[in-house]
């Protein structure tokens, strides 16, 4: 069974840093894209970042660009999204994915369409 965990949300102030982590069971993450997305209650869904299954390249969506960072765990099946100056508005509900291929992450955004597993998500608050 195809399984992603999110690990490591919690509540910080702003202007804080958190890192979320994604364990994968039941397959490896390579050649597959995935991508971190977050989403709040009354809202669609948004993608924050990705990597490339084909050739490795990240992608970060500009509300995420400078201050997050995707990397994946040198000989591990996890993947990591570090957070830093957080602000109220980067609460949410964050979730990884797999596309069911190497593609879905481009370098002009992300194709939510192509990820088909997921994980069960971790609650990110920033609050003072």
């Amino acid at each position: 069974e195809k399984l992603l965990v999110e690990s490591g949300g919690g509540l910080v102030q702003p202007g804080g840093s958190l890192t979320l982590a994604c364990t994968a069971s039941g397959f490896t993450f390579d050649d597959y894209a995935i991508g971190w997305f977050r989403q709040v209650p009354g809202k669609e869904r948004e993608g924050v970042s990705c990597i490339s299954g084909s050739d490795g390249s990240i992608y970060y969506d500009d509300s995420a660009s400078g201050r997050f960072t995707m990397s994946r765990g040198f000989g591990e099946n996890t993947m990591y999204l570090q957070m830093n100056s957080l602000q109220p508005e980067d609460a949410a509900t964050y979730y990884c994915a797999r596309a069911d291929s190497g593609y879905g992450c481009y370098h002009t955004g992300i194709r939510g369409s192509q990820f088909d597993t997921w994980g069960q998500g971790a609650q990110v608050s920033v609050s003072v």
